[in-house]
């Protein structure tokens, strides 16, 4: 399945537009990771704990969101965008978007 962020497929046409598809996790710090990270933060650089969390729930956002396209017929996702929006002091939510298509 072909994803990009702009609003086509260099060298190929969009047929049809199927719709819109989207993906989404929540995701929540564990206490152990949460102690590290915050004795990292002591001394600073990168907090690799809640990157490594966050990479995660991208990753899931977006075979979600690919998931649901395929059950579309889509070859394609087109605009795809990602938004992170906290949702408790210790949870994230991230979601995965973007458009359904079909190419020549």
């Amino acid at each position: 399945m072909i994803v990009t962020t702009t609003d086509g497929v260099a060298g190929r046409d969009i047929v049809q537009t199927l719709g819109l598809v989207k993906g989404s996790t929540v995701r929540a710090k564990h206490i152990g990771s949460d102690i590290v990270a915050s004795l990292r933060n002591l001394v600073g650089g990168e907090v690799k704990e809640y990157a490594a969390l966050l990479t995660g729930a991208r990753e899931q956002a977006i075979d979600r969101m690919l998931s649901e396209a395929r059950l579309m017929g889509a070859d394609a996702v087109v605009g795809m965008r990602l938004e992170t929006s906290t949702i408790t002091q210790a949870a994230s939510e991230v979601v995965a978007y973007g458009t359904a298509v079909r190419l020549a």
